[in-house]
């Protein structure tokens, strides 16, 4: 069956990879490419589970309102993650908004047609579960986190996991190869952006890190690993910032 959208798009991603041709073709044709500027959603918190996606290219926050009216940032999608998968969980709607932090290409199938993605390949059925259950387990890790570690630790774990997932080796150290805000830092971690300021200016000091607008860089992982793990914290950090927050909803 023929395409619009070539095959090269996907067949290296883990979830279709060991998708015979002929049923990634299939795949495609029922696919919607989206072309998303920086702010735009790909759906809204509440909004009704009608597809789900899987991104291409880019970076994309999921953001969430809380009954309090308080706006939390709760992950970023990185290339190649399927994600808005409510119906999966049985959600009849989003349960948080998703934007664009850049310009990004996602593809999007109806909600409909996860249940045939499942029972039509084991392989991206086998993919699938093992994303639903690392996000469940990111999830249990962080609320460990919001409850007994110092902030340091947290701002520090925080900074390491998106080096991890989207590093980018320069010739000072190791980037976070998307925008990223403090504001957005300190509400993944539970404390506040004065915090969060104070950390990474008092880490770049010390030669940790090195920041910009959006920006942040990491010099020297192997240091901010011991912070992450309850090292002692240098000079530059005092009492606020390393009293324990409590738990915030995610």
């Amino acid at each position: 069956m023929s395409t619009s959208i070539p095959r090269s798009l996907v067949k290296n991603l883990d979830l279709f990879r060991a998708v015979p041709d002929k049923d990634l073709d299939t795949v495609l044709a029922i696919a919607q490419p989206m072309r998303l500027n920086a702010g735009d959603a790909v759906f809204q918190q509440g909004q009704n589970a009608e597809h789900f996606f899987i991104l291409l290219h880019g970076h994309l926050k999921v953001m969430q309102t809380t009954s309090e009216g308080e706006q939390v940032m709760v992950r970023y999608v990185i290339p190649g993650e399927v994600f808005g998968i409510a119906k999966a969980m049985r959600r009849p709607t989003y349960p948080a908004t998703c934007l664009a932090v850049e310009e990004s290409i996602v593809l999007g199938w109806p909600s409909t047609e996860w249940d045939h993605f499942m029972t039509g390949n084991l392989q991206f059925a086998a993919n699938a579960l093992q994303t639903v259950g690392q996000r469940l387990q990111d999830a249990h890790a962080r609320i460990q986190e919001l409850s007994t570690e110092e902030v340091e630790q947290r701002v520090a774990r925080c900074i390491l996991r998106l080096v991890d997932s989207s590093g980018e080796k320069t010739e000072e150290g190791v980037s976070i190869n998307f925008p990223i805000t403090r504001q957005e830092i300190a509400e993944m971690t539970g404390t506040t952006l004065h915090t969060v300021s104070r950390l990474l200016s008092a880490w770049k000091d010390r030669g940790l890190v090195n920041t910009g607008r959006k920006r942040v860089t990491v010099l020297k992982v192997d240091d901010l690993i011991r912070l992450a793990e309850g090292g002692q914290a240098g000079a530059g950090q005092d009492a606020s910032a390393r009293r324990r927050n409590p738990v915030q909803p995610l």
